[in-house]
Formats: structure tokens, C-alpha cells, sequence
């Protein structure tokens, strides 16, 4: 739920929630407050509530209205504060590591605590339903007066096993409402009061009575005939229901749980001491000392950690927070963020995400980002709005499970008339009422999109791939053409050196030495490449230093190094100096400009004799991604604001067909809505500011983490790794958990357009009934679950498409 101009956002822990109508009423109750926007979820037991403001309505307010209407309802309670921290530093100039804070593992206890009570009430009642379950079905069991065992064993279990279904249904009778509990406390008091009036006043109670077990209802004089399997049987198959649906929705919000635990839980923040050294005797007054400046460790808790400050991470050490490096070199294992195995070096000047790994050298980093602010926070913040969120075809699930209670109630008055009517009989006419109370089952249908939801943006998660709420889903299953921005995207966005072509004898070392050291001295992105590709060429990984060096405005660099003149720019500088090119030097230029590369020429001592190509790096999964996205029936366009022949060379590259290419910025826009407005449904992956207004207009936005916030902002999936092959693993997964939202629905529904017509016409026994309705919410979210081995796809390009 999008928050507007002048709305506020409160959460609620809800609490007494049993099924999909139980969510369904507290959020028409929140919704008809005024300036109140709520979104109910029965699978995370939360509300997302939006407050326009100044309409006056408090926290206090939307809790009491929640426990009006017979549940709980309480705001988030903040995480626990960590225990404190030994104040001892250790001096960060010895490297030796500070004090460590003690392990804090914040569980989840009331959770497990209300698992524990509902496993302990579903063993209670197992072990005394599992006898008279027994002695009903097999007549054989049926001794003398087993019906009175019978009574005794069921008894417990429709008082103590099914009380949560009886305090529901009295709570909502209070309240003038009927949810799944009512139809549960309706059948299972009813075929106890049945067998309760046949055995104290009708003839069951005789000694040696007996009756057969059946599939279908009995059709015989009700004063012979007891119920107390079908009270105790579907008491405890609907328990085991409830407790196999409780324990699968914690799995499924494991992904986001520990996503929530990544973060480092303290941090060596270096700080500032002052302090006397040398300080002879200082007793009487006296002061021989020096006063000194010491930096040292404090290791704090990580919520003390405030931007700008600067903390050491050792080797196997998390990154406390965002931050930018300052001392220090390193590899660093983001796969826990990222999905990406291939751990990735930083050194001064390079940014690093908090919760990943250091897993080389001692690092110094300064923080940017801390608290919600940071990558990781942002990162759950999205799964956890996703997760919350609702598809269409779940709000119209809602809508029907608001109605479906009061119907089967009235469908279960109007098959006891007909049965009645018919001459049937009371006990034929009762069983299958009962049948038609027990076997309806809206549960299934309020689990059907959150349970996938949960599995499927969690395993996102986990793959570095975040979607920003269910409404994306039916995106990506319409989209048949997808708009790749260039840089950045489907290349690296920098310029690096790509070709070296030299005159006859002249060594590449020398050659890149020469031009790299002169350019080393220049900020021009062309000559950053050049450097850096020099110094990485250089054993010693330094240039020397040039002398004289002179920037000439719009055509290069020239200066001395180590006793030669160097030129390092266009043609046309070593022209002016009468260095011609030769002619395979000439041929050389010419192919890379109209492959759309950069090409400088590189002379010295009177010679031109070379041609360094520059261009921004096309990614190496690139061509991979893109045969990727075409196997899922998505045509790729290129669009870009370079030149055409640039833009030709790079689609050629990686296998694109359609290219847009010398495109403003501010048209990229109007691009999209020219694709659309010819039928196609469009999805965009983009990186840059440039890209956000594209985005935001395309029908399905896919924002490169690597890239600026405010494309992230306005796209519908974030990629946090850099590599466009995620792109396609990110429609794979909306799609299977589109899927797999679509599979639970039809079985929900299917289920209960089949079932209840079965009950109703007397070809059910309650028992089977109740067994059937706990099946088909365990199966939804088994159903569910399958997602977590979502799997991406492997490096072959063009590789079979696999499935959760």
C-alpha cells in the first residue's frame, strides 16, 4: 500500500485471527473510519493502516476499533536493546581486535510459545480421538457400552481441543458475526448434542448397540444413532489443520526473518582520546606530561552508530552499515544481499553495503547510511510491504469469504428443510447439515496469495531480486517487450580500454606506460581508462611522474616522461606536431569509430605509434541475459542517448534487434508510451536518474540496485546485483509465484464448489468432511512452500527455463 501526500502509516500486530473473514471484518470495521485506508493480511496477522491527516484518528483509536470488533490489536513492539557493552578500547594502530559484544539471538518466543499450546491441544486430542474414531469405523472394536468409552473420550476433545473454536464463535456472536469458528462450534456441539440426546434418551445407549461406519450419512431412526466420532474426528483433523498451517506460515516468513538478522549487531567505531603520556609525577599539582590524541576502538551497539563515523571491520568481519572505504583493501562476500557468489574487491574510495562480509583485509569505513536508511533495511522494508500486499484476485477472495459464512449457514438451514421435507428422516436431514457446516472452508481461500507471497518475495530476497507488491505479478505475465537502457545496464557505465593496436616494434608495455602516465594526470573519463589499464599492466602497479604535462583543450594531453615527449589525444594533435599515423594505425581508427569505440593516438619522440580504443565495456552476461528474456517470450529494444552507431555495435553484441538510439532523457519517456500505445506491454530495466520518469511509465519497472535511488524508487522490481541476467530470473519468479497464487485459488475455490454440493446431498460423512477442509489449507500452503527451491537459471545462454 502506497502511502500519499498527507497520509501516515501505522502498523498493527493483530491478534484472534482464525481465518480469511476473521481479516475480512476487521478491515471493513478500519476502512469505515474516516480518512482510514487499512489492508488486513490473515497470513502475517498484520494491518497496514493509512491515516489522512488531520482526520484526527490516533493509534488508539484504529486499536480500539480492532478489539471492538472481538480481536486484538497492538502496535510493534521495538527489538529488545542490546545488553551492555564492555567499555574497554583497544588501540586500532596494533591491529589486534577489540572486545567482542556477547551473542544476543532475539527469537521469536510468543510465536513459538502460541505453536507450543496448539501442538500440546493437538496431541490431547489425537490420543483421545484416535480410540473412538476406531470404534466407530471398525464394528468389530464396538464391545459392550463402547459408546459410553466413546462419550468419555470425545467429550474432552469437543470441550478443551475445540475451545478456540468456541470462544471465536462466541465472540463474533457477540458482535453480530459469523466467521469459520461459528460453522466449526455449530458442527461439532451439535453432533455432540445429537449423540448426547440419543444415548441419555433414545436407544443408543442400550447395551450392545452397534453401527456400521460409513462414507456417506447414515438413513436410519436417529435415537440409535451417535455422532462422536465426527466431534472428536474433525475437533482434531481441523486442529491439525491449524498447527500444520501456523508452523508452514513461520517457514514462510523465514526468509524475511533472517534478512532481518543479517545486520552486524555491534561495531568498532574508531573514536578520538585524549589523554597524558609521560607524565612523571603529577601529585601536589604537578604536571610533567604530554597531552596526547590517541584514536582508538569502542565497540558500541550498532544503534549507536552515526553517520560519519568511521569503524574498523576485520576479516570475517560483517560491515556494520553503508559506508565508503577510507583505509584498506579487500574482497567482499555480498551474497547474502546480493545472490552474487563471486565476492567483490574494494578498495579506498569504493562503497560497501552493510551485513555483507569482509573477507580479506583489515578495512577502515565511513559510514553514509545507518539505520532504515541502509540497503538492508530498505531491502526488508520492500519484502515486508510485498509480502502485506494484496493481488486482485486475493481482494476478490476476501470479498467472497466476507459473505461465504452466512450462506453456508443458510445453505446448512436449507439442506436440513429439503431432507427434512423429504421425508428422510432427522438423522439423514442433521448429518448432512452438519457435513455442509464443517466441510466449507474459507480458510484456503484467505491463504491462497499470502502464503506465496511470503515464499516467493522471501526466496526473492534471497536472490538479490525484491518485488515491490503483488500488483507487479500480473505485470510480468503480460509483458512482451522489454526496453534495456545501455549504460549501465546492459553495459558497465565505464570506460575502459578494450583494444591496443601498435605500429611494427613497439612493446605494449612501453606503449601503455608512455600514454597511461600521462594520462594518470588527467580527470577526463577516457583518460581514467587509459590509466588505470596501464597501471594494472605495470608490475609495480605505479606510473612514473610526467614533467611539463599541459592539457590542450579539445585534444589531448601532452608532457615528458622518463626523458620522451609523449602525445597522448586526437589525430589531430599528433598532426600539429607532424606524427602521421601509419596506414594500418589509420585502418585501425577507422573500424573502431564505426564500431562507435573511442580511439586516441599515442606518439612520441617525432612517431605516432599507436591507437588505444575506449569504450564503456559491454557486461559479460549481457548477451546471456538478453537470449534469457527472449526465451521467455520478451522481445529486447535497446534505448539509449548515444549515437546510433554506438548503440548498432552494442545491440549487435549482445543480440538485440531493435535499437532507439540519440534519445534525450527527458523522451525516454514518451519512447515507452509509444511502445505501449502500439499494444504492447512494456517492462524497462533501468539504472540511472535518467531512467526513473521511464520506470515509473513503463508497465513493469525493473531498477538496477547498482543504480540511483530514485530509479530504484520508481521501479516495481529492484535487482540488487548489477547483472542484467537477474532480470530474467526476477520475471521467472513473479511469474511461478503468480503461478502458484493461481494454482491455491482454483483448489480453494474448485474445493468448495465441489464439496459443498456433495455435503449438501448427503454423500458425506462429517468426518470425511472435516478431514477434506484441514487438507485443502494444508495443501495451499504446501503448495506454497515449493517456491523456496526456486532456483535461477544456469550460465548457458538460452538454457531450459526451470520451474519452483
Amino acid at each position: 500500500m502506497t502511502t500519499a501526500i498527507g497520509e501516515s502509516r501505522v502498523e498493527l500486530e493483530i491478534g484472534g485471527m482464525t481465518c480469511a473473514s476473521c481479516a475480512a471484518r476487521i478491515e471493513k470495521k478500519l476502512n469505515r473510519m474516516e480518512g482510514v485506508t487499512a489492508t488486513v493480511n490473515y497470513a502475517t496477522e498484520k494491518a497496514k493502516v493509512a491515516v489522512a491527516e488531520g482526520s484526527g484518528v490516533q493509534a488508539a483509536d484504529l486499536i480500539a476499533t480492532v478489539e471492538k470488533t472481538g480481536y486484538t490489536a497492538a502496535l510493534p513492539q521495538p527489538p529488545a536493546p542490546e545488553p551492555p557493552l564492555s567499555e574497554h578500547a583497544t588501540a586500532s594502530s596494533d591491529g589486534t581486535d577489540g572486545p567482542t559484544g556477547p551473542d544476543d539471538s532475539h527469537g521469536t518466543a510468543p510465536a513459538s510459545d502460541a505453536l507450543a499450546a496448539l501442538r500440546q491441544r493437538l496431541l490431547t486430542s489425537l490420543a483421545l480421538s484416535l480410540p473412538v474414531v476406531l470404534m466407530a469405523m471398525v464394528p468389530a472394536l464396538q464391545f459392550t457400552n463402547w459408546q459410553w468409552l466413546s462419550l468419555t473420550l470425545a467429550a474432552p476433545v469437543v470441550a478443551y481441543g475445540a475451545w478456540p473454536f468456541h470462544k471465536a464463535a462466541w465472540t463474533n456472536l457477540r458482535h453480530g458475526a459469523a466467521t469459520m469458528d461459528t460453522l466449526i462450534s455449530m458442527g461439532t456441539l451439535a453432533a455432540l448434542g445429537w449423540s448426547l440426546w440419543a444415548l441419555f434418551f433414545g436407544t443408543a445407549g442400550m447395551p450392545g448397540m452397534t453401527h456400521p461406519f460409513e462414507l456417506t450419512i447414515a438413513r436410519t431412526d436417529g435415537s440409535g444413532s451417535i455422532y462422536l466420532e465426527a466431534a472428536a474426528g474433525v475437533t482434531t483433523f481441523i486442529l491439525a489443520g491449524r498447527y500444520f498451517e501456523a508452523r508452514s506460515k513461520r517457514k514462510a516468513g523465514a526468509a524475511l526473518r533472517a534478512l532481518l538478522e543479517l545486520g552486524a549487531k555491534d561495531v568498532a567505531v574508531l573514536r578520538e582520546v585524549h589523554g597524558v603520556r609521560d607524565g612523571g609525577d603529577t601529585r601536589d599539582g604537578g604536571d610533567n606530561g604530554t597531552d596526547v590524541r590517541e584514536v582508538r576502538e569502542v565497540r558500541v551497539p550498532i544503534g549507536e552508530l552515526k553517520v560519519g563515523d568511521r569503524f574498523v571491520v576485520r576479516p570475517g568481519e560483517k560491515i556494520a552499515t553503508d559506508g565508503r572505504v577510507v583505509e584498506g583493501s579487500s574482497a567482499v562476500d555480498a551474497s547474502m544481499l546480493t545472490g552474487e557468489s563471486v565476492p567483490v574487491e574494494v578498495a579506498p574510495g569504493d562503497g560497501v553495503t552493510g551485513a555483507t562480509v569482509n573477507a580479506g583485509g583489515r578495512l577502515v569505513v565511513e559510514a553514509t547510511r545507518v539505520g532504515a536508511d541502509t540497503q538492508l533495511a530498505r531491502m526488508a522494508r520492500l519484502v515486508e510491504d510485498a509480502q502485506n500486499g494484496k493481488a486482485a484476485a486475493q481482494r476478490l477472495a476476501d470479498r467472497i469469504s466476507a459473505v461465504f459464512v452466512p450462506v453456508v449457514i443458510a445453505l446448512a438451514v436449507g439442506t436440513l428443510g429439503y431432507w427434512l421435507g423429504a421425508g428422510e428422516g432427522a438423522v439423514a436431514a442433521f448429518t448432512a447439515a452438519v457435513a455442509v457446516l464443517i466441510i466449507a472452508c474459507p480458510c484456503a481461500l484467505g491463504l491462497a496469495t499470502p502464503t506465496a507471497l511470503m515464499v516467493g518475495t522471501g526466496r526473492g530476497a534471497q536472490l538479490g531480486i525484491l518485488l515491490k507488491g503483488p500488483e507487479v505479478l500480473e505485470s510480468t505475465r503480460r509483458a512482451d517487450t522489454v526496453v534495456l537502457d545501455k549504460t549501465g545496464t546492459v553495459t558497465t557505465g565505464v570506460m575502459t580500454l578494450t583494444a591496443v593496436h601498435l605500429a611494427d616494434g613497439v612493446p605494449r608495455q612501453q606503449a601503455l606506460r608512455l600514454a597511461g602516465a600521462l594520462e594518470h594526470s588527467s580527470e577526463h573519463p577516457i583518460a581514467r581508462a587509459i590509466a588505470e589499464a596501464a597501471q594494472a599492466a605495470e608490475p609495480s602497479g605505479t606510473l612514473p611522474a610526467p614533467e611539463d604535462f599541459a592539457n590542450v583543450p579539445g585534444l589531448g594531453v601532452q608532457g615528458i616522461v622518463e626523458g620522451h615527449a609523449v602525445l597522448v589525444g586526437r589525430e589531430r594533435l599528433l598532426h600539429d606536431w607532424s606524427q602521421q599515423l601509419p596506414p594500418e594505425l589509420v585502418t585501425a581508427k577507422e573500424e573502431a569509430e564505426a564500431a562507435g569505440r573511442t580511439a586516441v593516438a599515442v606518439g612520441w619522440d617525432g612517431e605516432a605509434r599507436g591507437v588505444l580504443v575506449v569504450s564503456d565495456a559491454v557486461k559479460p552476461t549481457s548477451a546471456e541475459a538478453v537470449a534469457r528474456l527472449r526465451a521467455l517470450g520478451l522481445t529486447p529494444v535497446l534505448l539509449t542517448g548515444d549515437n546510433k552507431a554506438v548503440a548498432e555495435a552494442v545491440a549487435a553484441e549482445v543480440g538485440i534487434d531493435e535499437v532507439i538510439a540519440e534519445v534525450l532523457p527527458e523522451d525516454k519517456v514518451a519512447v515507452i508510451a509509444r511502445l505501449q500505445s502500439e499494444g504492447r506491454s512494456v517492462a524497462m530495466v533501468g539504472d540511472g536518474v535518467n531512467d526513473a520518469a521511464a520506470l515509473a511509465t513503463a508497465d513493469l519497472g525493473l531498477a538496477m540496485g547498482t543504480g540511483t535511488d530514485a530509479a530504484i524508487e520508481a521501479g516495481d522490481l529492484t535487482l540488487v546485483r548489477g547483472d542484467l541476467r537477474a532480470a530474467a530470473d526476477a520475471i521467472r519468479l513473479a511469474r511461478a509465484t503468480l503461478g502458484t497464487i493461481r494454482t491455491n485459488l482454483f483448489w480453494a475455490f474448485g474445493y468448495n464448489v465441489a464439496a459443498l454440493p456433495l455435503a449438501a446431498a448427503g454423500l458425506l460423512n462429517p468426518m470425511i468432511a472435516g478431514a477434506a477442509m484441514a487438507f485443502s489449507s494444508v495443501f495451499v500452503v504446501g503448495n506454497s512452500l515449493r517456491l523456496r527451491r526456486f532456483q535461477p537459471l544456469t550460465r548457458e545462454a538460452g538454457g531450459r527455463e526451470g520451474e519452483a
